[in-house]
């Protein structure tokens, strides 16, 4: 039995071992719950869309693009070289594709568009020089040779057909934006991405 002066001593010991097992236990659980491009990959993997019901439809999608953007910039980039949404995408309807590009639109997108249409258009030149560059170097880096491996739609190996790029740069981003259809929107969103993360950081 537990003298007076031990019961403290013991309630001490049993309380941190107690924080410890919570500590160890939010960890796990964090952990587990954190959205991976590998998760990602899995649950679209697992899932079949095409036999869904509509409302099990929206439900998914609205998993896919919460998990979407979750993820960082990298990952984003990653999942698009490897074609991991691309079955997804090409069997939305076209309403589905513009939900699902709107949900998936990284914050301050449609700021940072409007803020590049300001800016001289000597340094709009080189904005989107530059992330083109990169997205090419990141293509490079991911796939053997620089290949595209003849993705289409959201996967086209994170770079732009030469028609776009040139649309891009006569019509001007916001114009060419506003009147694109979803499947172009998402061609388009890798090189907003990069945009976007060069003019945040002021380069």
């Amino acid at each position: 039995m537990l003298s007076q002066r031990q019961r403290p001593v013991v309630w001490a010991l049993a309380g941190i071992a107690g924080i410890w097992i919570l500590a160890t236990a939010g960890y796990i659980i964090a952990r587990n719950a954190k959205v991976t491009a590998e998760k990602l990959q899995a649950y679209v993997a697992d899932v079949n869309l095409s036999k869904l019901s509509a409302a099990e439809r929206a439900e998914a999608l609205s998993k896919l693009a919460a998990m979407l953007n979750a993820l960082s910039l990298e990952d984003r980039r990653r999942l698009r070289l490897g074609g991991s949404v691309e079955g997804w995408f090409t069997q939305m309807t076209e309403e589905e594709k513009a939900s699902f590009i709107e949900a998936t639109m990284p914050t301050g997108f449609k700021q940072m568009i409007a803020a590049f249409e300001e800016q001289p258009e000597e340094k709009r030149r080189r904005t989107i020089d530059e992330s083109l560059k990169r997205l090419r170097e990141a293509n490079a880096q991911a796939l053997p040779g620089g290949a595209t491996g003849g993705r289409e739609g959201t996967n086209r190996g994170s770079t732009l057909s030469p028609e776009l790029e040139a649309k891009v740069r006569t019509i001007g981003l916001k114009s060419f934006y506003s009147q694109s259809s979803a499947q172009t929107k998402a061609e388009l969103a890798p090189l907003l991405e990069e945009m976007q993360k060069a003019m945040e950081s002021g380069e």
